[in-house]
């Protein structure tokens, strides 16, 4: 690839792209929520299914084997994608919420006890708080949060060591904030956290598409991501652990292929990853996710990233121009995504009247309710970017939010 992508070029590998919605031409902003899947994604997933489709592992027949040699290569992929150490570390999960699930559930229950404290933050997704409370219920362990300033969407990062007590056993944070754009130090959070002997996990659900992720240099325990967010299938996600921790944490369920053996009254289990992936697994997942974490990599994560942050930085100015909105998340170094509200107009509104014009925006709590109760509002618009949009789609969005203003009278 060269070192300036045609971006354009780029748009044509994505079929779903080229469409009318309510006679007007597709402008598909709803990038944090899923991405859009290239050919080489969806012709891997046709090639399995009418080739190789077959139960992986369990099988001495050559449909078998292919299934078998191609999961397991898209499971040294995804250490490659991340800068794993070992392909035994990557467990595949149904996405970003299982592999947090997985963690609280396993790790949690074998690690805390009453009055061990779980350190989250305030702009966390419900995928990483709802695991956590529930395991603080069933250990008697409680939740902390370290604050966020405000609209800015920034870290207070003053409160920090006030809040890593001695009794903080888990540091569980957002990589890439999916209501505000923000990027967390999460290398610095992580080491900090390391110094005091505490396990972290990191949620790289709006982060692992979007930029070079190393979790040797982030530093953390536990690494999450979906494969629906990087133009991969949905159903299928990446919970990356330290080897040594995962192999010391019981199963998560129990069934075939997670055993070593089995009698009437007790089972031995295997080490990880398959001790952590009972039954028959998602097979087409991982294959679709190998050929869209190829397909990145020949893109560049890095120029992706700088892609989606100069369309975020035009949005965010264009958008300020307008009076009577507010805009969330930091004016600076952020993410590809952009939450605003105007002034006496409900989000589910500018979404609705975006949509009768072709611009896909999102428009909720985004699964930050406690983040949003905190700022003061109910729900936000979203508009968030991928490789595949365009300065000049960008440009329509605004002259679609502009004439929503029109329609309310602003």
């Amino acid at each position: 690839m060269s070192s300036s992508p045609d971006w354009l070029a780029l748009r044509k590998d994505f079929p779903i792209l080229d469409q009318k919605v309510h006679g007007r031409p597709l402008v598909y902003l709803d990038n944090a929520a899923t991405s859009q899947k290239p050919r080489a994604v969806i012709e891997a997933l046709v090639r399995y299914y009418e080739r190789d489709n077959a139960n992986v592992h369990r099988g001495l027949h050559e449909l078998s084997n292919r299934a078998t040699n191609h999961f397991e290569a898209a499971r040294a992929r995804a250490a490659k994608f991340i800068n794993a150490p070992s392909a035994d570390e990557i467990i595949f999960t149904r996405g970003t919420t299982e592999g947090i699930n997985l963690v609280a559930q396993t790790w949690g229950m074998k690690h805390l006890k009453p009055g061990d404290v779980i350190l989250l933050t305030e702009m966390e997704h419900h995928s990483n708080m709802v695991p956590w409370q529930m395991i603080a219920e069933r250990t008697g362990a409680r939740v902390a949060y370290l604050p966020v300033t405000g609209d800015d969407g920034l870290l207070d990062l003053s409160q920090l060591d006030s809040l890593l007590t001695p009794q903080v056993k888990m540091l569980a944070l957002v990589h890439i904030s999916n209501s505000m754009g923000t990027v967390n130090p999460v290398e610095a959070l992580c080491a900090r956290a390391r110094k005091k002997g505490i396990t972290t996990l990191v949620d790289g659900a709006q982060s692992a598409g979007h930029l070079p992720v190393d979790v040797q240099a982030i530093g953390c325990d536990f690494f999450v991501f979906s494969g629906h967010k990087i133009c991969g299938p949905t159903g299928i996600g990446i919970l990356w652990g330290r080897q040594e921790i995962l192999n010391s944490l019981p199963p998560y369920q129990g069934g075939g292929e997670m055993i070593l053996t089995v009698g009437y009254d007790r089972a031995e289990f295997k080490q990880s990853p398959q001790r952590f992936e009972a039954g028959t697994p998602d097979i087409s997942g991982p294959i679709g996710l190998h050929a869209a974490m190829d397909y990145l990599d020949a893109i560049g994560r890095d120029k992706i990233w700088k892609h989606d942050q100069e369309l975020a930085g035009y949005a965010y100015e264009k958008l300020s121009a307008f009076k009577g909105i507010r805009l969330f998340g930091p004016k600076q170094d952020r993410a590809g995504l952009v939450s605003f509200l105007l002034q006496d107009v409900h989000a589910h509104d500018v979404v609705t009247l975006a949509d009768r014009a072709g611009v896909a925006l999102r428009g909720g709590h985004h699964c930050t309710q406690p983040l949003m109760h905190k700022l003061g509002v109910e729900s936000t618009a979203r508009a968030s970017f991928y490789f595949y949009n365009t300065r000049a789609e960008v440009d329509v969005f605004i002259e679609v939010i502009g004439e929503i203003r029109k329609f309310f009278g602003q």
